[in-house]
Formats: structure tokens, sequence, C-alpha cells
């Protein structure tokens, strides 16, 4: 799987046998809506990637959206079954893109 950085610069990562995008368990906060997600997932990617783990999820720019979105268009692309929490991200992106930037919804509202 690649997935692309802003500056075009893609990064080639492994998504170990046995780890599922649903191993994530994405959910939402309900107060704050930020995305939360297991880290064991991640950390099997960044093992089998050869990934600085630190750099990905807590960098100057974390790329850590990034390899979800891109794992979630493969995902999906293999025949996987749609995520929720992922769907009401993509959505808030795609209006975001569209009005200009700064809407979103309240969590689990999309």
């Amino acid at each position: 799987m690649a997935m692309e950085e802003s500056s075009m610069r893609q990064l080639r990562v492994t998504i170990p046998d046995g780890v599922e995008f649903a191993d994530l368990c994405l959910s939402r906060d309900a107060e704050d809506g930020l995305l939360r997600f297991r880290m064991a997932p991640i950390e099997a990617i960044c093992e089998a990637s050869e990934l600085d783990l630190d750099a990905l999820v807590q960098g100057p720019r974390p790329l850590v959206g990034l390899l979800i979105a891109a794992w979630y268009e493969t995902h999906l692309a293999r025949g996987g079954a749609p995520d929720p929490v992922q769907e009401d991200l993509l959505e808030e992106a795609r209006l975001q893109m569209e009005h200009g930037g700064g809407f979103t919804y309240p969590p689990g509202h999309a």
C-alpha cells in the first residue's frame, strides 16, 4: 500500500498478515470529536514497514491520519466493509473542500 504526503512523496507501507482495518476500532470522542483508535495495528504496520512510530504519530507533520485514510481506501478496494467512523471523516473532508473549510458535523452525525 502506498500513501502520499502533501508534497507528493510516496511512502510504501506493509500491512502485516492478520492485521485488518477493523482492528483499529475507530471511534470519535463524544466531547471533542477527535478520532480515537487502537495503536496495536499502527505499531504492527510500522514494524513491518520499518517506519518510526513516534515520527508517524507525533512528528512535526504526523502522518497517521494519511496512513489510516490510505489503508481504508485499500481496504475498500479489496472488498472490505465500510467503516462508519471513517465514512463520517471522509464526508466531513468532502464538505470542507466543497464549502472552503471550517465545516464539521458533530461526532456521529455526518
